[in-house]
């Protein structure tokens, strides 16, 4: 069990660390002026540091799918659902959902479907606000693309998700190596500070939820293989 994702472990320590140490140098320095320079400076660091405890907050979450079942990847609210031509990755017609997730969301991301990992793509880009929907094409990303297993209608099928930094975000990190066997629900990765993730499918797909809908990562179930 863990409660921070240790990808956040070093955002949280050194914000203390420099908030310690000039609460210390406020206490020793004689000036007055320099003092309460100091002093709030402590009190930014000591801020940052509870708000990054927050943001990288990792919550234990019990994946429970049926048989041809895709989680939501990603906390936060759908912004888009809709057909699309993926020439990226699918390479075909499909159904794609994109999850924005702001500052105030859970930032770990979580398998949608079992399967092996057949690619990762990275790609530098931009950093349009993540909500945009030029960022998806535009922005910097971490394409991760799964043949489902299993058996029945569901098995052999292509999934893309693709993790997409933001305004702020300037660090994806993406632990799936390609040729992985990757179970639904399972951590794979984080974006640091404000971002998006979008979901290829395949056309056919079943689709439970709606736009402006609230998901979180490997509990809320965003659709099914048909």
């Amino acid at each position: 069990m863990r409660f921070i994702a240790k990808e956040g472990f070093s955002l949280i320590i050194i914000p203390l660390a420099l908030s310690f140490i000039c609460l210390l140098l406020s206490l020793v320095i004689g000036a007055t002026e320099i003092k309460y320079i100091l002093a709030g400076f402590s009190a930014a660091f000591f801020a940052f540091f509870i708000f990054n405890i927050y943001f990288f907050r990792d919550p234990e979450r019990n994946t429970v799918i049926q048989a041809g079942g895709i989680v939501a990847p990603a906390d936060g609210r759908i912004i888009f659902i809709g057909k699309v031509f993926d020439n990226r990755f699918l390479n075909k017609k499909a159904m794609k959902i994109s999850i924005f997730m702001s500052l105030f969301n859970v930032h770990v991301n979580r398998v949608p479907v079992s399967g092996r990992v057949t690619d990762v793509i990275y790609n530098k880009g931009r950093f349009f606000s993540a909500n945009l929907d030029k960022a998806s094409l535009e922005n910097e990303y971490n394409a991760i693309t799964i043949e489902t297993n299993g058996k029945g209608l569901w098995s052999g099928q292509k999934v893309a998700f693709v993790q997409i930094a933001g305004f702020m975000a300037r660090r994806i990190v993406c632990n799936i190596k390609k040729g992985e066997d990757i179970t639904a629900g399972t951590r794979f990765g984080l974006i640091k500070y404000g971002s998006r993730l979008d979901i290829y499918l395949p056309l056919n797909s079943k689709i439970y939820v709606k736009k402006h809908e609230k998901v979180f990562a490997g509990k809320t179930a965003i659709g099914k293989l048909s």
